[in-house]
C-alpha cells in the first residue's frame, strides 16, 4: 500500500499542503512576533510591517495565524486519533465478543448516531468550564459513535476468514486475535478513518471556538474567526482579520480529503478498475460507446 500511495498525485498533493501545514505549526511561532501583543492600530491594513495587518485590538494577524496553527492542527490531530481507537476498540470487541457486549455497544453507539453531534457537542461545552480540554471531551464523546459501527461491521467480515480460524484452533487468545490477527487486516480502514475524524474535529473545533464556547484568550484558529466577528470585520470591511485564517482551515481539510481519497482509491478494488479503464478508455466522443480491444 505504502509503494502505491506515494505514487498518486492525490497523495503527494495532500501530503505535501499537510507537510507545509505541521511545518508552520511546529516552526512558524519561533519566526513571528508575540501574537497577543499590542502592536499597531487596530485594524490596520497589510503592509510592511504587518503581512496581514491588525485585528481589532491591535495584534499581528500574521503571528495570530502562525500560533493559531499549532494549537488547531495538533487538537485535531489529538482528537481524531482519539475517536479512531476508541472507535476501533469498541467495534472490535463487539464484533468478537457478541452477545450482551455487543448489544451494549451497538446501543450505546445508536443513541449517539441518533442525537445530531454538532447540537449535542454545543448543549455539552456550553455547561462545561471554557477551554481546549473540554472541546477535546466534547467532540471524542459525540464523535466515536459513527467509527464503532465501522469497525465493527469490518471485524465482523474479517473473523469469518479462514487465518482468524486457524488462530482460534491454534489456542490464541482473545486480544491476541484482536490486535494482531484482525486489526492488522484494517489499516486502510484505520487510516481513512483517521483521517475523516481530523477533518470531523477540525471543523467542529473551530465551529464551536467560533460561537464563543472555548477559551476566547486562547490563539487558535476558531478563537481568531470569533475575534473578527466580534470586531465587526465583515461591516469594516476588514477580510484580512479572516479570510487567511479561512483559507488555512480550507487547505487543511482539503489536504486531509486528498489523502483520503488516495488510500480509497487504493483499498478499493471497484476504484482500481474504475481507474484502469479512464486510463485505457481515454477521452470518449459523446454518443459513442467505448470498446477496448484485448487479445485472445
Amino acid at each position: 500500500m505504502n509503494r502505491h500511495l506515494w505514487t498518486q498525485k492525490k497523495s503527494i498533493w495532500g501530503f505535501s499542503i499537510l507537510l507545509l501545514f505541521i511545518l508552520m505549526a511546529t516552526l512558524g511561532p519561533f519566526f513571528t512576533q508575540d501574537p497577543k501583543a499590542f502592536l499597531g492600530t487596530p485594524l490596520q491594513a497589510p503592509d510592511g510591517n504587518f503581512w496581514l495587518g491588525t485585528s481589532g485590538q491591535g495584534q499581528d494577524v500574521w503571528a495570530q495565524m502562525i500560533a493559531g496553527a499549532r494549537a488547531s492542527l495538533f487538537s485535531a490531530l489529538a482528537i481524531g486519533a482519539a475517536t479512531t481507537l476508541i472507535g476501533a476498540l469498541l467495534g472490535l470487541a463487539g464484533a468478537f465478543w457478541g452477545g450482551v457486549v455487543d448489544e451494549l455497544i451497538s446501543l450505546l453507539s445508536n443513541i449517539f448516531l441518533v442525537i445530531p453531534g454538532l447540537p449535542l457537542a454545543i448543549v455539552i461545552a456550553a455547561y462545561l468550564p471554557a477551554g481546549n480540554l473540554t472541546i477535546a471531551l466534547v467532540l471524542i464523546a459525540t464523535g466515536w459513535a459513527w467509527n464503532a459501527r465501522v469497525f465493527r461491521a469490518q471485524a465482523l467480515s474479517l473473523r469469518q476468514r479462514d487465518f482468524v480460524s486457524a488462530a482460534i484452533v491454534a489456542g490464541e487468545s482473545s486480544l491476541r486475535l484482536m490486535f494482531f490477527e484482525i486489526l492488522p487486516n484494517m489499516a486502510s480502514l484505520l487510516l481513512s478513518t483517521f483521517l475523516g475524524s481530523v477533518i470531523y474535529a477540525l471543523g467542529a473545533q473551530v465551529g464551536l471556538e467560533f460561537l464563543g464556547l472555548g477559551d476566547i484568550s486562547a490563539i487558535t484558529w476558531g478563537t481568531n474567526l470569533y475575534w473578527a466577528s466580534n470586531d465587526a470585520a465583515l461591516m469594516t470591511e476588514s477580510w484580512w482579520t479572516f479570510v487567511p485564517t479561512g483559507l488555512c482551515i480550507a487547505l487543511l481539510g482539503f489536504s486531509l480529503a486528498l489523502l483520503n481519497f488516495a488510500i480509497d482509491e487504493i483499498a478499493d478494488p471497484r476504484l482500481q478498475v474504475q481507474k484502469i479503464w479512464r486510463r485505457r478508455v481515454g477521452r470518449v466522443t459523446p454518443g459513442l460507446t467505448p470498446v477496448v480491444r484485448t487479445s485472445v
